[in-house]
C-alpha cells in the first residue's frame, strides 16, 4: 500500500502494519518518517530492535533469521533493514520477496531505501514489497518549495514570517534541509510565538549554506544566474577544488550536446532522457534548457571549458589569461543567460 509523508500519522494512530518501507534522498525526512514508526512501535510493546545493514558481503540469510528467531524474553521485535545503495543484488532481490511473504506477527519491519531509478522500481521485488508493505515513498523538497516548506514548518512551533523572510532562509540554507531544520528551531528557541520580523530572522539565521557542486547544474539549467554566481562565489569561498567544479559543469555541458545532437537527427526528447538516465527534477530543467541553448553554442561552450582546464593546469592560451575562477564564471552566465 502506498502512503504519502502527511498520511503517516492518521495511519500510525489507527494501526501498526508489519511492513514499512521508506524511500527518499531527504535524508532529514526520511529519519522523521523513521523516527515516527519506532516511536509507535515502541509504544506497542515491540522493545527489541535489531538493525541490519545491507554491505558488501552481507548475508540475507542474517534477515530471514532475524525474522524467525524469538527474544528470550519473548518480546516482540523491531527490525531494520538499511539498504544504502537501493541495489541489493540477484541473491537479496528474492531474499526481500520471500521476507515480504512470510512475515511474523511477532516483527514490525522497516526498511530504508534511497530514492530508487526507474529501472530498479519496475524491479520484481520492489513490486513484492508495495504489495505486502506500508510503502513510503518520500519526494525531493524542490528550492521553489523550500520558502513554503519552512513557513510550514515555522507554523508548526506557532510561528511564522513574511515571504520576504522565508526566502532569506531559503537562500541562505541553499536546499540543505538539515540546516534549514536547524535554523528553524533556532528561531523557536531565540523567539516567542507570532510573527517574526525581518530583523530577527536575519540576525538569528546564519550564512548556513554548504554548497553543493552537483547542485551547481540545477543553476546552470534553470538560467538563474543569480544563484549561480552565488554558488560559484561559496565553491571558491569554502575552497572546493575548482578542477571538480569544471568537471561538473564540463559533464553538462556535455550531456546537453548529446541531446542537442539527438534531437537534430528527430528523436524525441523524451526518448533520449530515458536512453541518458534523467530523471526527476534534473529531467524537468533539461527541456528548457534545451530550447534555450543551441548546438552551436554548446559546442562552443565545450571548447571553452576545455580551454579554462588548460588554465587551470597552468597551460595559458592567449584569449583566457586570467583568473580561471572569472574564467569559469563567464562560461556559466552564457550558458545560463
Amino acid at each position: 500500500m502506498q502512503l504519502k509523508l502527511d498520511a503517516l500519522d492518521g495511519h500510525l494512530a489507527k494501526t501498526l502494519a508489519p511492513l514499512y518501507v521508506i524511500s527518499s534522498d531527504e535524508h532529514l525526512l526520511a529519519l522523521e518518517a523513521a523516527d515516527r514508526i519506532r516511536r509507535t512501535a515502541r509504544g506497542q510493546g515491540f522493545s527489541e530492535r535489531e538493525v541490519l545493514v545491507v554491505e558488501r558481503g552481507f548475508k540475507w540469510g542474517q534477515l530471514l533469521a532475524a525474522n524467525q528467531s524469538q527474544s528470550l524474553f519473548g518480546e516482540r521485535k523491531l527490525i531494520e533493514l538499511r539498504i544504502p545503495t537501493g541495489k541489493p543484488g540477484k541473491d537479496g532481490g528474492q531474499a526481500l520477496q520471500d521476507y515480504a511473504r512470510g512475515l511474523s506477527p511477532d516483527n514490525v519491519t522497516l526498511i530504508t531505501l534511497p530514492k530508487l531509478d526507474w529501472q530498479t522500481a519496475k524491479s520484481a521485488w520492489v513490486g513484492a514489497l508495495q504489495q505486502a508493505a506500508v510503502y513510503i515513498e518520500i519526494p525531493l523538497v524542490e528550492r521553489a518549495q523550500l520558502p513554503g516548506w519552512i513557513g510550514a514548518r515555522l507554523a508548526a512551533q506557532q510561528q511564522s514570517a513574511d515571504r520576504a523572510g522565508l526566502d532569506f532562509i531559503a537562500e541562505r540554507v541553499e536546499g540543505n534541509l538539515l540546516a534549514a531544520h536547524q535554523e528553524i528551531q533556532k528561531l523557536g528557541l531565540l523567539y516567542p510565538s507570532g510573527k517574526l520580523s525581518a530583523e530577527q530572522i536575519q540576525d538569528a539565521v546564519l550564512n548556513v549554506a554548504r554548497y553543493d557542486v552537483f547542485k551547481l547544474s540545477e543553476a546552470l539549467l534553470a538560467g538563474d544566474a543569480r544563484r549561480l554566481v552565488r554558488m560559484l562565489e561559496g565553491l571558491k569561498g569554502e575552497g572546493e577544488a575548482l578542477p571538480l567544479v569544471l568537471w561538473a559543469v564540463a559533464e553538462e555541458i556535455r550531456t546537453l550536446l548529446k541531446l542537442k545532437s539527438g534531437m537534430a537527427l528527430g528523436r524525441p526528447v523524451g526518448a533520449l532522457l530515458k536512453e541518458y538516465r534523467i530523471w526527476g527534477p534534473r529531467e524537468r530543467l533539461m527541456e528548457p534548457a534545451l530550447r534555450r541553448l543551441s548546438l552551436p553554442r554548446l559546442q562552443a561552450a565545450l571548447q571553452e571549458a576545455a580551454q579554462i582546464d588548460k588554465m587551470v593546469k597552468g597551460l595559458r592560451a592567449k584569449q583566457f589569461a586570467g583568473d580561471p575562477w572569472d574564467a569559469l564564471l563567464q562560461l556559466g552566465l552564457k550558458l545560463a543567460a
